[in-house]
Protein backbone atom coordinates (compact mmCIF):
# COMPACT_ATOMS: atom_id res chain seq x y z
CA UNK A 1 0.00 0.00 0.00
CA UNK A 2 1.91 3.22 -0.91
CA UNK A 3 1.78 6.34 1.40
CA UNK A 4 -0.94 8.07 0.19
CA UNK A 5 -3.30 5.54 0.12
CA UNK A 6 -2.42 5.54 4.33
CA UNK A 7 -5.53 7.10 5.92
CA UNK A 8 -3.70 9.76 8.10
CA UNK A 9 -4.64 10.26 11.61
CA UNK A 10 -6.59 13.14 13.18
CA UNK A 11 -6.35 14.97 16.26
CA UNK A 12 -7.91 12.60 18.59
CA UNK A 13 -6.23 9.84 17.01
CA UNK A 14 -2.34 11.57 17.34
CA UNK A 15 -3.61 12.72 20.67
CA UNK A 16 -4.84 9.43 22.29
CA UNK A 17 -1.46 7.36 20.79
CA UNK A 18 0.87 9.67 22.59
CA UNK A 19 -1.28 11.03 25.13
CA UNK A 20 -1.89 7.84 26.32
CA UNK A 21 2.11 7.54 27.18
CA UNK A 22 2.37 11.14 29.03
CA UNK A 23 -1.04 10.92 31.03
CA UNK A 24 -0.36 7.44 32.46
CA UNK A 25 2.18 8.95 34.63
CA UNK A 26 -0.26 10.52 36.69
CA UNK A 27 -0.26 7.24 38.10
CA UNK A 28 3.56 7.52 39.36
CA UNK A 29 4.49 11.08 38.92
CA UNK A 30 2.33 12.30 41.80
CA UNK A 31 3.49 9.55 44.59
CA UNK A 32 7.35 10.21 43.69
CA UNK A 33 6.97 14.00 43.57
CA UNK A 34 5.50 13.84 47.33
CA UNK A 35 8.17 11.44 48.23
CA UNK A 36 11.02 13.77 47.16
CA UNK A 37 9.22 17.29 47.62
CA UNK A 38 6.90 16.38 50.26
CA UNK A 39 3.62 19.27 50.25
CA UNK A 40 5.86 21.07 47.79
CA UNK A 41 5.12 18.67 44.81
CA UNK A 42 2.22 20.26 43.53
CA UNK A 43 4.13 23.15 43.07
CA UNK A 44 7.12 21.30 41.34
CA UNK A 45 4.24 19.61 38.68
CA UNK A 46 3.39 23.40 38.20
CA UNK A 47 7.01 24.05 37.32
CA UNK A 48 7.11 21.34 35.12
CA UNK A 49 3.93 22.12 33.45
CA UNK A 50 5.56 25.72 32.77
CA UNK A 51 8.59 24.42 31.43
CA UNK A 52 6.50 21.86 28.85
CA UNK A 53 4.41 25.28 27.91
CA UNK A 54 7.97 26.20 26.56
CA UNK A 55 8.48 22.78 24.83
CA UNK A 56 5.45 23.37 22.92
CA UNK A 57 6.96 26.15 21.16
CA UNK A 58 10.38 24.36 20.07
CA UNK A 59 8.50 21.22 19.36
CA UNK A 60 6.63 23.48 16.97
CA UNK A 61 9.15 25.50 15.47
CA UNK A 62 11.15 22.80 14.42
CA UNK A 63 8.97 20.07 13.50
CA UNK A 64 6.97 22.85 11.40
CA UNK A 65 10.00 23.41 9.76
CA UNK A 66 11.22 19.97 9.28
CA UNK A 67 7.99 17.78 9.11
CA UNK A 68 9.74 14.10 9.10
CA UNK A 69 9.27 11.31 11.61
CA UNK A 70 12.28 10.70 13.92
CA UNK A 71 11.83 13.92 16.45
CA UNK A 72 15.31 14.79 17.89
CA UNK A 73 17.24 12.72 15.28
CA UNK A 74 15.63 14.45 12.81
CA UNK A 75 16.26 17.90 13.90
CA UNK A 76 20.07 17.38 14.65
CA UNK A 77 20.36 15.52 11.25
CA UNK A 78 19.59 18.72 9.58
CA UNK A 79 21.44 20.86 11.62
CA UNK A 80 24.46 19.00 12.93
CA UNK A 81 26.19 15.77 11.54
CA UNK A 82 24.72 12.30 11.26
CA UNK A 83 26.76 10.87 14.15
CA UNK A 84 25.53 13.42 16.53
CA UNK A 85 22.12 12.56 15.31
CA UNK A 86 22.78 9.40 15.87
CA UNK A 87 23.15 10.07 19.73
CA UNK A 88 19.68 11.32 19.83
CA UNK A 89 18.52 8.06 18.25
CA UNK A 90 20.29 6.11 20.23
CA UNK A 91 18.51 8.00 23.52
CA UNK A 92 15.46 8.18 22.35
CA UNK A 93 15.06 4.11 21.32
CA UNK A 94 16.70 3.30 24.95
CA UNK A 95 13.27 5.59 26.37
CA UNK A 96 11.27 3.88 24.18
CA UNK A 97 12.33 0.44 25.30
CA UNK A 98 12.60 1.17 29.12
CA UNK A 99 8.97 2.69 28.53
CA UNK A 100 7.55 -0.66 26.97
CA UNK A 101 8.76 -2.81 29.28
CA UNK A 102 8.07 -0.78 32.49
CA UNK A 103 4.64 0.00 31.26
CA UNK A 104 4.05 -3.38 29.99
CA UNK A 105 4.85 -4.91 33.49
CA UNK A 106 3.55 -2.23 35.67
CA UNK A 107 0.24 -2.92 34.02
CA UNK A 108 0.63 -6.65 34.82
CA UNK A 109 1.69 -5.96 38.32
CA UNK A 110 -1.95 -4.28 38.50
CA UNK A 111 -3.64 -6.94 37.08
CA UNK A 112 -2.21 -9.26 39.29
CA UNK A 113 -3.60 -7.45 42.19
CA UNK A 114 -6.83 -8.02 40.61
CA UNK A 115 -6.36 -11.67 39.39
CA UNK A 116 -3.64 -13.11 41.55
CA UNK A 117 -2.99 -16.43 40.34
CA UNK A 118 -1.48 -14.45 36.79
CA UNK A 119 2.48 -15.07 36.47
CA UNK A 120 3.41 -11.89 35.95
CA UNK A 121 6.88 -12.21 33.75
CA UNK A 122 4.70 -14.11 30.88
CA UNK A 123 1.48 -11.79 30.74
CA UNK A 124 3.90 -9.23 30.31
CA UNK A 125 5.57 -10.91 27.28
CA UNK A 126 2.13 -11.82 26.39
CA UNK A 127 1.50 -7.92 26.51
CA UNK A 128 4.21 -6.64 24.50
CA UNK A 129 2.98 -9.24 21.66
CA UNK A 130 0.14 -8.26 21.57
CA UNK A 131 0.65 -4.48 20.98
CA UNK A 132 2.88 -5.48 17.96
CA UNK A 133 0.74 -7.54 16.49
CA UNK A 134 -1.70 -4.97 16.97
CA UNK A 135 0.79 -2.00 15.40
CA UNK A 136 1.42 -4.34 12.65
CA UNK A 137 -1.76 -4.79 11.62
CA UNK A 138 -1.56 -0.75 10.70
CA UNK A 139 -1.72 2.44 12.22
CA UNK A 140 -5.40 2.84 12.27
CA UNK A 141 -6.71 0.11 13.95
CA UNK A 142 -3.41 0.98 16.69
CA UNK A 143 -5.40 4.45 16.92
CA UNK A 144 -8.61 3.04 17.76
CA UNK A 145 -7.55 1.09 20.02
CA UNK A 146 -5.65 4.02 21.59
CA UNK A 147 -8.13 6.68 21.53
CA UNK A 148 -10.87 3.72 23.38
CA UNK A 149 -7.66 3.65 26.37
CA UNK A 150 -7.30 7.32 26.23
CA UNK A 151 -11.10 8.24 26.92
CA UNK A 152 -11.58 5.90 29.41
CA UNK A 153 -8.63 7.01 31.37
CA UNK A 154 -10.09 10.60 31.07
CA UNK A 155 -13.41 9.36 32.18
CA UNK A 156 -12.12 7.37 34.95
CA UNK A 157 -9.72 9.98 36.36
CA UNK A 158 -12.53 12.07 36.05
CA UNK A 159 -14.94 10.01 38.45
CA UNK A 160 -12.06 10.08 40.97
CA UNK A 161 -11.87 13.67 41.03
CA UNK A 162 -15.63 13.92 41.60
CA UNK A 163 -15.71 11.62 44.58
CA UNK A 164 -12.52 13.35 46.20
CA UNK A 165 -14.38 16.68 45.26
CA UNK A 166 -17.48 15.26 47.38
CA UNK A 167 -14.81 14.33 50.15
CA UNK A 168 -13.47 17.90 50.28
CA UNK A 169 -17.27 19.24 50.47
CA UNK A 170 -18.12 17.39 53.76
CA UNK A 171 -14.31 17.27 54.91
CA UNK A 172 -12.38 20.46 54.02
CA UNK A 173 -8.86 20.79 53.27
CA UNK A 174 -7.42 20.36 57.11
CA UNK A 175 -5.33 17.69 56.24
CA UNK A 176 -3.48 19.72 53.28
CA UNK A 177 -3.26 22.23 55.89
CA UNK A 178 -1.67 20.00 58.33
CA UNK A 179 0.74 18.97 55.60
CA UNK A 180 1.45 22.16 54.66
CA UNK A 181 3.01 23.10 57.52
CA UNK A 182 5.46 19.85 58.70
CA UNK A 183 9.11 20.61 58.38
CA UNK A 184 10.79 19.95 55.45
CA UNK A 185 13.90 17.41 55.65
CA UNK A 186 16.62 19.94 54.51
CA UNK A 187 15.95 22.70 52.37
CA UNK A 188 12.69 23.76 50.79
CA UNK A 189 15.26 24.77 47.49
CA UNK A 190 16.88 21.19 47.92
CA UNK A 191 13.30 19.51 48.04
CA UNK A 192 11.79 21.67 45.23
CA UNK A 193 14.63 20.64 43.21
CA UNK A 194 14.67 16.83 43.45
CA UNK A 195 10.81 17.03 43.41
CA UNK A 196 11.11 19.00 40.24
CA UNK A 197 13.81 16.41 39.13
CA UNK A 198 11.37 13.40 39.76
CA UNK A 199 8.22 15.03 38.43
CA UNK A 200 9.79 15.76 35.13
CA UNK A 201 9.15 12.07 34.51
CA UNK A 202 5.52 13.14 33.96
CA UNK A 203 6.69 14.69 30.62
CA UNK A 204 7.63 10.77 29.22
CA UNK A 205 5.94 11.03 26.09
CA UNK A 206 5.63 14.51 24.95
CA UNK A 207 8.53 13.58 21.93
CA UNK A 208 6.51 10.89 20.87
CA UNK A 209 4.24 12.61 18.46
CA UNK A 210 7.13 14.16 16.84
CA UNK A 211 8.80 10.38 15.97
CA UNK A 212 5.29 9.68 13.70
CA UNK A 213 4.61 13.39 12.27
CA UNK A 214 4.12 11.68 9.21
CA UNK A 215 1.25 9.60 9.58
CA UNK A 216 -0.48 12.75 10.92
CA UNK A 217 -2.87 14.83 9.12
CA UNK A 218 -1.62 18.36 7.92
CA UNK A 219 -1.56 21.00 10.90
CA UNK A 220 -2.85 18.35 13.80
CA UNK A 221 1.43 18.00 15.01
CA UNK A 222 0.76 20.94 17.18
CA UNK A 223 -2.70 20.30 18.12
CA UNK A 224 -1.27 17.11 20.01
CA UNK A 225 1.43 19.36 21.76
CA UNK A 226 -1.20 21.60 22.90
CA UNK A 227 -3.37 18.50 24.07
CA UNK A 228 -0.75 16.84 25.89
CA UNK A 229 0.18 20.09 27.40
CA UNK A 230 -3.52 20.47 28.84
CA UNK A 231 -4.11 16.99 30.25
CA UNK A 232 0.05 16.99 32.49
CA UNK A 233 -0.94 20.39 33.43
CA UNK A 234 -4.06 19.68 35.20
CA UNK A 235 -4.08 15.97 36.49
CA UNK A 236 -0.82 15.81 37.88
CA UNK A 237 -0.57 18.80 40.11
CA UNK A 238 -4.40 18.15 40.57
CA UNK A 239 -3.99 14.55 41.97
CA UNK A 240 -0.25 15.47 44.23
CA UNK A 241 -2.64 18.34 45.62
CA UNK A 242 -5.45 15.96 46.04
CA UNK A 243 -3.46 13.42 47.90
CA UNK A 244 -2.01 16.00 49.99
CA UNK A 245 -5.23 17.12 51.20
CA UNK A 246 -6.66 13.13 51.97
CA UNK A 247 -3.53 11.08 53.66
CA UNK A 248 -0.95 12.31 56.11
CA UNK A 249 2.49 12.72 54.85
CA UNK A 250 3.85 9.24 56.43
CA UNK A 251 1.06 7.39 54.33
CA UNK A 252 1.98 9.06 51.32
CA UNK A 253 5.32 8.23 51.52
CA UNK A 254 5.89 4.63 52.10
CA UNK A 255 6.45 2.43 50.13
CA UNK A 256 3.02 1.06 49.66
CA UNK A 257 1.54 4.65 48.52
CA UNK A 258 4.22 5.07 46.56
CA UNK A 259 3.14 2.24 44.09
CA UNK A 260 -0.62 2.48 44.30
CA UNK A 261 -0.96 5.97 45.28
CA UNK A 262 -4.38 6.26 43.07
CA UNK A 263 -6.17 2.86 43.66
CA UNK A 264 -5.76 4.40 47.60
CA UNK A 265 -7.32 7.58 47.06
CA UNK A 266 -10.50 5.71 45.07
CA UNK A 267 -10.62 3.24 47.90
CA UNK A 268 -10.58 5.98 50.32
CA UNK A 269 -12.87 8.22 48.98
CA UNK A 270 -15.31 6.15 46.54
CA UNK A 271 -15.20 2.11 47.69
CA UNK A 272 -13.96 -0.73 46.38
CA UNK A 273 -15.57 -0.20 43.08
CA UNK A 274 -13.87 3.35 42.16
CA UNK A 275 -10.66 1.87 43.60
CA UNK A 276 -11.23 -1.86 40.99
CA UNK A 277 -11.97 1.23 37.94
CA UNK A 278 -8.82 2.91 38.70
CA UNK A 279 -6.75 -0.57 38.43
CA UNK A 280 -8.49 -1.10 35.70
CA UNK A 281 -7.72 2.25 34.18
CA UNK A 282 -3.83 1.40 35.19
CA UNK A 283 -3.90 -1.33 33.08
CA UNK A 284 -5.44 -0.13 30.16
CA UNK A 285 -3.56 3.35 29.91
CA UNK A 286 0.02 1.39 30.97
CA UNK A 287 -0.99 -0.38 27.93
CA UNK A 288 -1.41 2.32 25.81
CA UNK A 289 1.62 3.79 26.72
CA UNK A 290 3.50 0.53 25.12
CA UNK A 291 1.25 1.44 21.97
CA UNK A 292 2.83 4.75 22.36
CA UNK A 293 6.25 3.08 21.79
CA UNK A 294 5.57 0.31 19.22
CA UNK A 295 4.28 3.66 17.23
CA UNK A 296 7.06 5.85 18.01
CA UNK A 297 9.81 3.76 17.51
CA UNK A 298 8.77 2.51 14.06
CA UNK A 299 8.70 6.04 12.78
CA UNK A 300 11.96 6.59 14.07
CA UNK A 301 13.43 3.36 12.81
CA UNK A 302 12.01 3.93 9.51
CA UNK A 303 13.93 7.38 9.48
CA UNK A 304 16.91 5.99 10.28
CA UNK A 305 16.86 3.37 7.65
CA UNK A 306 15.86 5.77 4.46
CA UNK A 307 19.16 7.81 5.72
CA UNK A 308 21.16 4.39 5.73
CA UNK A 309 22.22 4.07 8.83
CA UNK A 310 20.50 0.73 9.66
CA UNK A 311 19.79 -2.08 7.06
CA UNK A 312 17.67 -1.78 4.06
CA UNK A 313 15.32 -4.73 4.94
CA UNK A 314 13.99 -3.12 7.60
CA UNK A 315 12.07 -0.83 5.59
CA UNK A 316 9.59 -3.89 4.03
CA UNK A 317 6.09 -3.31 4.63
CA UNK A 318 2.93 -5.28 4.75
CA UNK A 319 -0.40 -4.24 2.68
CA UNK A 320 -1.66 -2.31 5.78
CA UNK A 321 1.58 0.26 5.58
CA UNK A 322 3.30 -1.33 8.50
CA UNK A 323 7.10 -1.90 9.09
CA UNK A 324 6.77 -4.91 10.55
CA UNK A 325 10.03 -6.39 10.58
CA UNK A 326 11.11 -2.50 12.53
CA UNK A 327 8.14 -3.91 15.22
CA UNK A 328 9.39 -7.67 15.31
CA UNK A 329 13.06 -6.65 16.47
CA UNK A 330 11.48 -3.91 18.71
CA UNK A 331 9.68 -6.87 20.64
CA UNK A 332 12.98 -8.78 20.18
CA UNK A 333 14.87 -6.12 22.09
CA UNK A 334 12.26 -5.39 25.07
CA UNK A 335 11.44 -8.91 25.57
CA UNK A 336 15.34 -9.94 26.23
CA UNK A 337 15.68 -6.74 27.61
CA UNK A 338 12.70 -8.16 30.43
CA UNK A 339 14.23 -11.66 30.36
CA UNK A 340 17.25 -10.00 31.11
CA UNK A 341 16.47 -7.73 34.08
CA UNK A 342 14.41 -11.46 34.97
CA UNK A 343 11.48 -8.65 35.36
CA UNK A 344 12.76 -6.35 38.33
CA UNK A 345 12.02 -3.56 35.63
CA UNK A 346 12.89 -1.26 38.62
CA UNK A 347 16.51 -1.46 37.09
CA UNK A 348 15.63 0.13 33.98
CA UNK A 349 14.30 3.53 35.51
CA UNK A 350 17.95 5.13 35.32
CA UNK A 351 17.67 4.08 31.27
CA UNK A 352 14.14 5.51 31.17
CA UNK A 353 15.05 8.76 32.86
CA UNK A 354 18.50 9.74 31.24
CA UNK A 355 17.42 9.04 28.07
CA UNK A 356 14.54 11.00 27.59
CA UNK A 357 15.50 13.60 29.39
CA UNK A 358 18.82 14.17 27.43
CA UNK A 359 16.55 13.38 24.14
CA UNK A 360 14.57 16.19 25.20
CA UNK A 361 17.89 18.76 25.95
CA UNK A 362 19.40 17.16 22.45
CA UNK A 363 15.86 18.66 20.46
CA UNK A 364 16.19 22.08 22.92
CA UNK A 365 19.49 22.08 21.26
CA UNK A 366 18.27 21.43 17.97
CA UNK A 367 16.12 24.40 17.34
CA UNK A 368 18.94 26.64 18.54
CA UNK A 369 20.90 25.36 15.96
CA UNK A 370 18.01 25.51 13.49
CA UNK A 371 17.70 29.17 14.16
CA UNK A 372 21.18 29.80 13.62
CA UNK A 373 22.06 27.82 10.50
CA UNK A 374 18.89 27.06 8.80
CA UNK A 375 16.81 30.59 9.51
CA UNK A 376 15.28 31.21 5.99
CA UNK A 377 13.87 27.66 6.61
CA UNK A 378 9.37 28.76 6.70
CA UNK A 379 8.13 27.64 9.88
CA UNK A 380 4.65 28.16 11.54
CA UNK A 381 5.86 29.01 14.88
CA UNK A 382 9.05 30.22 16.45
CA UNK A 383 10.66 29.60 20.31
CA UNK A 384 11.85 32.53 21.21
CA UNK A 385 15.34 32.43 22.35
CA UNK A 386 14.74 32.91 25.86
CA UNK A 387 12.19 30.38 26.31
CA UNK A 388 14.38 28.18 24.18
CA UNK A 389 16.99 28.71 27.22
CA UNK A 390 15.00 28.60 30.22
CA UNK A 391 13.68 24.94 28.79
CA UNK A 392 17.12 23.53 28.07
CA UNK A 393 18.18 24.51 31.63
CA UNK A 394 15.08 23.22 33.17
CA UNK A 395 15.70 20.35 31.31
CA UNK A 396 19.53 20.02 32.53
CA UNK A 397 18.82 20.51 35.84
CA UNK A 398 16.20 17.81 36.26
CA UNK A 399 18.73 15.35 34.55
CA UNK A 400 21.38 16.29 37.06
CA UNK A 401 18.71 16.09 40.14
CA UNK A 402 17.82 12.54 38.25
CA UNK A 403 21.93 11.70 38.59
CA UNK A 404 22.46 12.83 41.77
CA UNK A 405 19.73 11.02 43.22
CA UNK A 406 19.72 8.44 45.65
CA UNK A 407 18.68 5.52 44.53
CA UNK A 408 15.66 3.29 45.79
CA UNK A 409 15.15 -0.03 47.16
CA UNK A 410 19.27 -1.08 46.84
CA UNK A 411 19.02 -0.34 43.25
CA UNK A 412 22.31 1.03 41.58
CA UNK A 413 22.33 4.48 40.57
CA UNK A 414 20.62 5.61 37.27
CA UNK A 415 24.40 6.26 35.63
CA UNK A 416 25.31 3.09 36.63
CA UNK A 417 22.13 1.69 34.89
CA UNK A 418 22.20 4.05 32.14
CA UNK A 419 25.85 3.29 31.17
CA UNK A 420 25.95 0.03 29.88
CA UNK A 421 22.69 -0.12 27.45
CA UNK A 422 24.06 3.13 26.14
CA UNK A 423 27.28 1.72 25.07
CA UNK A 424 26.07 -1.25 23.44
CA UNK A 425 23.00 0.44 22.02
CA UNK A 426 25.38 3.39 20.70
CA UNK A 427 28.21 0.82 19.77
CA UNK A 428 25.63 -0.42 17.35
CA UNK A 429 24.93 2.15 15.96
CA UNK A 430 28.39 3.40 15.16
CA UNK A 431 28.87 0.35 13.56
CA UNK A 432 25.93 0.60 11.33
CA UNK A 433 27.16 3.93 10.80
CA UNK A 434 30.83 2.66 9.80
CA UNK A 435 29.91 -0.14 8.13
CA UNK A 436 32.00 0.16 5.37
CA UNK A 437 35.16 1.13 7.27
CA UNK A 438 34.29 -2.19 9.83
CA UNK A 439 33.79 -4.50 6.95
CA UNK A 440 37.41 -3.13 4.83
CA UNK A 441 38.92 -3.61 8.25
CA UNK A 442 37.36 -7.51 9.03
CA UNK A 443 38.61 -7.57 5.31
CA UNK A 444 42.33 -6.82 5.46
CA UNK A 445 42.56 -8.59 9.00
CA UNK A 446 41.07 -11.74 6.89
CA UNK A 447 43.82 -10.79 4.11
CA UNK A 448 46.69 -10.26 6.39
CA UNK A 449 45.50 -13.99 8.21
CA UNK A 450 44.73 -15.43 4.96
CA UNK A 451 48.47 -14.60 3.78
CA UNK A 452 50.30 -15.76 7.05
CA UNK A 453 47.98 -19.18 6.26
CA UNK A 454 49.33 -19.66 3.37
CA UNK A 455 52.90 -18.72 4.05
CA UNK A 456 52.70 -21.15 6.67
CA UNK A 457 51.51 -23.48 4.20
CA UNK A 458 53.98 -23.18 2.13
CA UNK A 459 56.89 -23.12 4.94
CA UNK A 460 55.08 -26.55 5.27
CA UNK A 461 55.39 -27.71 1.57
CA UNK A 462 59.22 -26.80 1.01
CA UNK A 463 60.39 -28.37 4.41
CA UNK A 464 63.05 -31.20 2.63
CA UNK A 465 63.15 -34.49 4.16
CA UNK A 466 66.67 -36.84 3.94
CA UNK A 467 66.54 -40.49 3.47
CA UNK A 468 69.79 -42.20 3.47
CA UNK A 469 70.23 -45.39 1.48
CA UNK A 470 72.76 -47.57 0.14
CA UNK A 471 71.73 -49.47 -2.78
CA UNK A 472 68.24 -50.61 -1.28
CA UNK A 473 65.76 -52.07 -4.08
CA UNK A 474 63.13 -50.56 -5.23
CA UNK A 475 60.64 -52.22 -3.29
CA UNK A 476 62.22 -50.57 -0.11
CA UNK A 477 62.37 -47.39 -1.56
CA UNK A 478 58.99 -47.16 -2.30
CA UNK A 479 57.64 -47.72 0.97
CA UNK A 480 59.63 -44.74 1.88
CA UNK A 481 57.88 -43.12 -0.69
CA UNK A 482 54.63 -44.31 0.23
CA UNK A 483 55.55 -43.29 3.94
CA UNK A 484 56.56 -39.56 2.86
CA UNK A 485 53.10 -39.37 0.97
CA UNK A 486 50.74 -40.56 3.54
CA UNK A 487 52.40 -39.28 6.81
CA UNK A 488 54.17 -36.27 6.08
CA UNK A 489 53.19 -32.85 4.84
CA UNK A 490 56.02 -32.17 2.55
CA UNK A 491 56.61 -32.31 -1.36
CA UNK A 492 60.37 -32.11 -1.46
CA UNK A 493 62.95 -35.33 -0.45
CA UNK A 494 66.34 -35.57 -0.69
CA UNK A 495 67.45 -39.39 -1.42
CA UNK A 496 71.30 -39.69 -0.27
CA UNK A 497 73.76 -42.22 -0.91
CA UNK A 498 77.31 -41.84 0.80
CA UNK A 499 79.87 -43.64 -1.26
CA UNK A 500 83.46 -44.47 -0.94
CA UNK A 501 86.27 -42.54 -2.29
CA UNK A 502 86.41 -43.37 -6.49
CA UNK A 503 82.82 -45.31 -6.11
CA UNK A 504 79.76 -44.01 -7.02
CA UNK A 505 76.09 -45.21 -6.92
CA UNK A 506 74.62 -48.24 -8.45
CA UNK A 507 72.86 -48.19 -11.94
CA UNK A 508 69.89 -49.99 -10.69
CA UNK A 509 69.70 -47.72 -7.33
CA UNK A 510 69.76 -44.18 -10.51
CA UNK A 511 66.91 -46.55 -12.92
CA UNK A 512 64.70 -46.85 -9.32
CA UNK A 513 64.89 -43.13 -7.94
CA UNK A 514 64.31 -41.99 -11.61
CA UNK A 515 61.13 -44.28 -11.59
CA UNK A 516 60.06 -43.36 -8.22
CA UNK A 517 60.41 -39.72 -9.52
CA UNK A 518 57.26 -40.14 -12.38
CA UNK A 519 55.65 -42.11 -10.19
CA UNK A 520 55.39 -38.99 -7.65
CA UNK A 521 54.88 -36.42 -9.31
CA UNK A 522 53.85 -34.16 -6.81
CA UNK A 523 56.98 -35.02 -4.77
CA UNK A 524 60.16 -33.57 -5.84
CA UNK A 525 63.14 -35.89 -5.45
CA UNK A 526 67.00 -35.36 -5.18
CA UNK A 527 69.10 -37.94 -5.95
CA UNK A 528 72.65 -37.14 -3.90
CA UNK A 529 75.97 -38.77 -3.44
CA UNK A 530 78.25 -38.07 -1.37
CA UNK A 531 81.97 -39.53 -0.59
CA UNK A 532 82.23 -40.39 3.30
CA UNK A 533 81.53 -42.70 5.90
CA UNK A 534 78.14 -42.35 6.74
CA UNK A 535 77.78 -41.53 10.96
CA UNK A 536 76.68 -39.27 13.54
CA UNK A 537 79.12 -36.40 12.19
CA UNK A 538 78.03 -37.01 8.66
CA UNK A 539 74.44 -36.14 9.73
CA UNK A 540 74.99 -33.42 11.58
CA UNK A 541 77.38 -31.65 8.89
CA UNK A 542 74.89 -32.39 6.51
CA UNK A 543 72.06 -31.38 8.71
CA UNK A 544 73.77 -27.70 8.75
CA UNK A 545 74.68 -27.54 5.25
CA UNK A 546 71.25 -28.05 3.94
CA UNK A 547 69.81 -26.22 7.31
CA UNK A 548 67.57 -29.46 7.37
CA UNK A 549 66.61 -30.49 11.79
CA UNK A 550 68.05 -34.32 11.83
CA UNK A 551 64.69 -35.17 12.73
CA UNK A 552 63.79 -34.93 8.99
CA UNK A 553 66.23 -37.16 8.28
CA UNK A 554 65.94 -40.94 7.73
CA UNK A 555 67.41 -44.23 7.71
CA UNK A 556 66.36 -47.96 6.42
CA UNK A 557 66.14 -50.67 9.14
CA UNK A 558 70.45 -51.31 9.24
CA UNK A 559 71.27 -54.85 8.86
CA UNK A 560 73.52 -56.71 11.27
CA UNK A 561 76.42 -55.26 9.45
CA UNK A 562 75.66 -51.37 10.73
CA UNK A 563 78.33 -50.35 13.21
CA UNK A 564 75.84 -47.26 15.00
CA UNK A 565 72.64 -47.34 16.96
CA UNK A 566 69.63 -45.63 15.63
CA UNK A 567 69.82 -43.65 19.26
CA UNK A 568 73.23 -43.18 18.62
CA UNK A 569 72.01 -40.79 15.39
CA UNK A 570 71.06 -38.08 17.50
CA UNK A 571 67.72 -37.93 16.30
CA UNK A 572 67.40 -39.61 12.78
CA UNK A 573 64.12 -41.60 12.46
CA UNK A 574 63.59 -45.16 12.19
CA UNK A 575 60.99 -45.68 9.35
CA UNK A 576 61.31 -49.55 8.28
Amino acid sequence: MSQSKIKKLGELASTAICGNDISSSVLYVSALSIFYAGQYAWITLLIVAFVLFLFRKIYGEVVGALPLNGGAYNALLNTTSKQLASVAATLTLLSYMATAVISANEAMHYLHHLVPQMPILLATIVLLALFAALVIGGISESAKVAIGIFLFHLTSLFILTLFIVYYFFYNGFDQFIENWHLPTHGSITMAIFFGFSASMLGVSGFESSANFVEEQKKGIFPKTLRNMWIVVSIINPLMAFFALSIFNMDMLQSDAFQNTLLIEMGLFVGGKWVAMLIAIDAVLVLSGAVLTSYVGVSGLLERMTLDRILPNMLLKKNKRGSSYRIIALFFILSVSVLLITKGNVKLLAGVYTISFLSVMALFGFGNILLKLKRAKLPRPEKASWIAVIIAITAVLIALTGNILMEPKDNLPSNVQVFLPYFIITIGFIVMMLKRIVVLKAILSIFKYFNTKIINLINSIIIQEFVFFTKNDDLEHLNIVMLYIKENEQTKKIKIVTVVKPNETASERLRNDIAFLDREYPEIKIDFIEIEGEFGPKLINELSKKWKIPVNFMFIASPSDKFPYKIEELGGVRLIM
